[in-house]
């Protein structure tokens, strides 16, 4: 079915229900004054990328080149067969090289397709226009069938790129058990240091207005929202102006973390409790980000597929801070040559933001659809307190948006009692660091239950 687009005239909406915010969380430093004026820089093609068949939540994708065999920027290398998978196409022009495993930011040890650059590439403005320039519709899509959507989304390999990194395609599917009223995309960022949404909110509103009124209609949701924290206001209004006429409302929350939470931006916006252990769809609302429906109106209105994506490059430890759209699949190595190396003081490279990211010990670390930025820490940055015993304050029931104990849990998971730490609901801990962030005895408290949640996973697959 050809793309066609059907107009309707904008309709006011009433203002969100919801109270802006939601209980507990915590108050980290922002430190995003390192790159938030940084305007999104086109990395030059790398001489290699290295491509995991996974970087998705779900199955792998099976490859579908072999060695020495010739690759456009564009063809699909690898196909998601699995109903949980994301296919994976080439970010260049090159020829494969022989398959290898790479190791993922999280640790994971996958199977990779080594591309080695050959040819003349797409690069520089040309590139960014291929992918964010342009015209992108505002009008409705009524006339697009939500099959169509959801294909186009399949078949560009599309997964969530706020970091968790779930298959979108699955995301949108309609559902008669579960109908779905309301799409909320996220565009909070709440993460310290990490400015790769804002800039794209700022530079390409169009795109994320576009992407959302696709999904929208994916879905079947008569109503849609734009959340966005009150800290970052020029992205409030680029977005606001975008949406004119759209049908889409702008939500501007307050400043917390972890208020990107999908279960705490539902609460903020619709004041809408989503059970303890289900999902957005349970209360009637689909989630995604601002980035991943940029995705989804490039592969829906121009048919290409997910290729590269935007990060941060922030911290007090890296020369140069900088905001880059970079392919899938380069190594942090030529990231950080790119924004002018580390500084004498870098102490520790993160991969994502320093609440929810994973420390890295070698740069030969390939950028994945789910890696949001690169924060380098400085010794001045990084919080070095020696570890003691739970003094019993409270202060982590407190910070926890789960409404958890989280010393509970790490000691379930540090003593592998897995009744325990299951009757105080582990898997319901999404691993945001609100508990470690104020504990005074600096209990590594995140990793003991990310622990124990590999325990009781493990247990539950035996």
């Amino acid at each position: 079915m050809r793309l066609q687009q059907v107009f309707t005239s904008y309709r006011p909406t009433k203002p969100p229900p919801g109270p802006g915010t939601f209980p507990h969380g915590v108050h980290p430093p922002e430190r995003k004054d390192f790159s938030l004026d940084a305007p999104i820089e086109v990395v030059p093609p790398p001489k290699t990328l290295k491509l995991p068949l996974l970087q998705h939540v779900g199955q792998p994708c099976t490859p579908l080149v072999k060695p020495k065999q010739q690759v456009a920027f564009g063809d699909m290398i690898a196909r998601g067969e699995a109903f949980i998978s994301a296919s994976l196409h080439a970010p260049l022009n090159g020829v494969i090289g022989k398959t290898a495993m790479t190791t993922l930011p999280n640790g994971r040890h996958v199977e990779t397709i080594v591309l080695n650059s050959e040819g003349e590439q797409i690069t520089g403005q040309a590139l960014w226009d291929d992918i964010f320039g342009g015209e992108w519709p505002k009008k409705q899509y009524q006339a697009i069938e939500p099959q169509m959507v959801s294909d186009a989304i399949h078949a560009a390999g599309i997964v969530g790129l706020g970091g968790a990194a779930f298959p979108t395609h699955v995301k949108i599917l309609p559902s008669e058990k579960k109908p779905i009223h309301t799409l909320i995309v996220n565009g909070c960022e709440c993460e310290p240091y990490l400015t790769t949404d804002y800039r794209m909110m700022v530079e390409i509103p169009d795109a994320i207005v576009s992407g959302a009124l696709l999904a929208a209609r994916a879905v079947g949701a008569s109503r849609t929202f734009i959340g966005v924290e009150s800290n970052k206001l020029e992205a409030v209004e680029a977005l606001r102006l975008a949406a004119a006429g759209a049908g889409i409302q702008i939500a501007v929350l307050k400043t917390k973390y972890p208020q990107g939470s999908e279960k705490h931006l539902i609460k903020g916006i619709l004041n809408r409790e989503v059970p303890l252990g289900g999902l957005p769809a349970d209360v009637g609302v689909t989630m995604t980000n601002v980035a991943t429906v940029a995705a989804v109106a490039r592969a829906v209105v121009r048919r290409k597929p997910l290729t590269h994506r935007v990060i941060s490059v922030t911290g007090g430890g890296i020369v140069k801070p900088k905001n880059l759209l970079v392919p899938i699949g380069i190594s942090m190595a030529d990231i950080i040559e790119y924004c002018g190396g580390l500084k004498k003081t870098a102490a520790r490279i993160v991969a994502g933001g320093p609440m929810m990211g994973f420390a890295v010990s070698s740069l030969d670390r390939p950028i994945t659809k789910g890696t949001s930025g690169i924060t380098v820490l400085s010794h001045e940055e990084i919080k070095k307190e020696t570890e003691t015993v739970c003094v019993r304050c409270g202060r982590c029931v407190d910070a926890c948006p789960m409404n958890l104990v989280p010393t509970k849990l790490a000691m379930a998971s540090r003593l592998k009692d897995l009744n325990l730490a299951r009757q105080y609901s582990i898997m319901a801990c999404f691993e945001c660091g609100s508990c470690a962030y104020v504990c005074p005895a600096a209990l590594p408290l995140v990793q003991l239950i990310r622990s124990g949640k590999a325990m009781v996973a493990r247990e539950g697959k035996k």
